[in-house]
C-alpha cells in the first residue's frame, strides 16, 4: 500500500516504515531514508471529510507565519513530486508527510507542572501569533465539534428516544447534567458577546499535540487537522480537562480524581504569558469556565453515546461510556467545588 505514496513523493531506494504513535484517528508511520527520517500519515476520512480542506488551512497558516514570524516553528508537509500537499490514492485515501523535527518527542500523559506549563505556553503561542490572522479565511473541518448547544440537543434526544434501561440506570447522572445546564447557558451568551473573539484555534490541545525538546522545553503545536475559528475556551478548556486530574476519563475509581491547584497555575502562567494582552477582561473572566465547557460537553456525549447504544465511541465492555459519563461529571463537581479559588489565582 504505502509504495504508491512512497513514490509520488520520489522515494525510489528501499526505506524502513515503522508505526508510529498513539494517536486514535489518524494512522501514522514513521520513514526512514538514510539519515533522513519522516512522520508520514492517513488522514481518517470518517472523522475528517474533506482533507484537502485541512491541507488548505495549514497552508494559509503555514504561509502566514513564515511571512510574519519566520523565526517560529511550524512544520509543514513535505511536497510530493507534483508539488502537492497532500496525495490521494485510490481505495487507499488522503496521505501527507511531514519532517521529523529532530531532537523533539511528544508527550503522552503530562507528568510535572513543567510540562502543563510548556504546553499551554505553546498553545497561547500559536494563537497569539496569529491574532492577526483572518481567521474567517479558515475552512470548518469539523462542523459543529465544540457546539455545546448542540450537544445538549442530542442528550435530550437520547433521553427521549434512547435504550430506556440504560436512561433507567443513569437518572442520577442524566439529572446531574440537567441540573447543570446553566454551563450550556453561559455558552450561548459568549457567542452574542463581542468581548469574546473568534480566532484561530487548535481545539485539541491534549499533552500530546506539543512537541518538547530534549530537555522538555516547548518547541511547536503540531497535529493542526482541527485548527478551525474557534473561541479561547475550546483550547483552555481542553487543557484543563486533560492536564488538572492526574486519571484520565478512562479511569473507574474515582476516588483519584482530583484538580490539581498546582498545574492550573502552570497551565494559567503559560498560556497568559503569551496571550494576557490578546484577551479581553470578559474572556479572562471565564478561564475557569473553559474547564466547565469542556468536561461539561465531554460528560454529555459520553453520556448521549451511552443512552444511544455506543455507536459513536464504541465500547470496550459493558457501561464504558457510562463510566467515562460520570468520571467528568466527578471531574466537573470537583472544579466546581475549587471554582472560587481558582478564580482568585486568575485575578491576582
Amino acid at each position: 500500500m504505502l509504495d504508491n505514496i512512497l513514490q509520488a513523493y520520489g522515494f525510489i531506494n528501499e526505506v524502513e516504515v515503522h508505526p508510529f504513535g498513539t494517536g486514535l484517528i489518524n494512522h501514522t508511520w514513521t520513514i526512514k531514508n538514510g539519515q533522513n527520517k519522516l512522520i508520514l500519515q492517513r488522514i481518517n476520512q470518517n472523522v475528517f471529510k474533506a482533507p484537502a480542506d485541512i491541507a488548505a488551512n495549514i497552508r494559509l497558516i503555514g504561509n502566514f507565519l513564515a511571512k510574519q514570524y519566520p523565526e517560529y516553528l511550524f512544520v509543514t508537509p513535505e511536497k510530493t513530486l507534483q508539488q502537492e500537499d497532500i496525495v490521494y490514492i485510490t481505495k487507499e485515501g488522503y496521505f501527507r508527510l511531514f519532517p521529523f523535527v529532530k531532537d523533539s518527542h511528544t508527550i503522552d500523559v503530562v507528568n510535572s507542572t513543567m510540562q502543563a506549563y510548556e504546553a499551554a505556553k505553546q498553545f497561547g503561542r500559536f494563537t497569539k501569533l496569529l491574532c492577526h490572522f483572518p481567521c474567517e479565511q479558515l475552512h470548518i473541518t469539523l462542523p459543529d465539534f465544540h457546539n455545546l448547544s448542540l450537544r445538549y440537543q442530542q442528550f435530550e434526544k437520547a433521553i427521549a428516544e434512547g435504550n430506556t434501561a440504560r436512561i433507567k440506570e443513569a437518572a442520577a447522572t442524566i439529572e446531574f447534567l440537567k441540573n447543570n445546564r446553566s454551563i450550556v447557558d453561559t455558552s450561548e451568551r459568549i457567542q452574542k458577546n463581542p468581548a469574546f473573539k473568534k480566532r484561530v484555534t487548535h481545539h485539541d490541545t491534549k499533552i500530546s499535540n506539543v512537541l518538547f525538546d530534549d530537555n522538555d522545553q516547548g518547541l511547536c503545536v503540531i497535529d493542526l487537522d482541527t485548527v478551525m475559528p474557534g473561541y479561547f475556551i475550546s483550547d483552555v478548556g481542553d487543557m484543563l480537562r486533560t492536564y488538572l486530574s492526574p486519571v484520565s476519563e478512562e479511569e473507574t475509581d474515582f476516588s483519584k480524581i482530583e484538580i490539581r491547584s498546582d498545574y492550573f497555575k502552570a497551565i494559567a502562567k503559560g498560556y497568559l504569558e503569551e496571550m494576557k494582552e490578546e484577551l479581553s477582561a470578559d474572556e479572562k473572566a471565564h478561564f475557569v469556565y473553559a474547564g466547565k465547557f469542556m468536561i461539561y460537553m465531554q460528560a454529555l456525549r459520553f453520556l448521549t453515546d451511552y443512552l444511544n447504544n455506543d455507536v459513536y465511541y464504541g465500547s470496550k465492555y459493558e457501561g464504558h461510556n457510562f463510566m467515562r459519563a460520570k468520571n467528568q461529571v466527578v471531574l466537573l463537581e470537583k472544579l466546581m467545588e475549587k471554582e472560587e479559588a481558582l478564580i482568585r489565582m486568575i485575578e491576582k
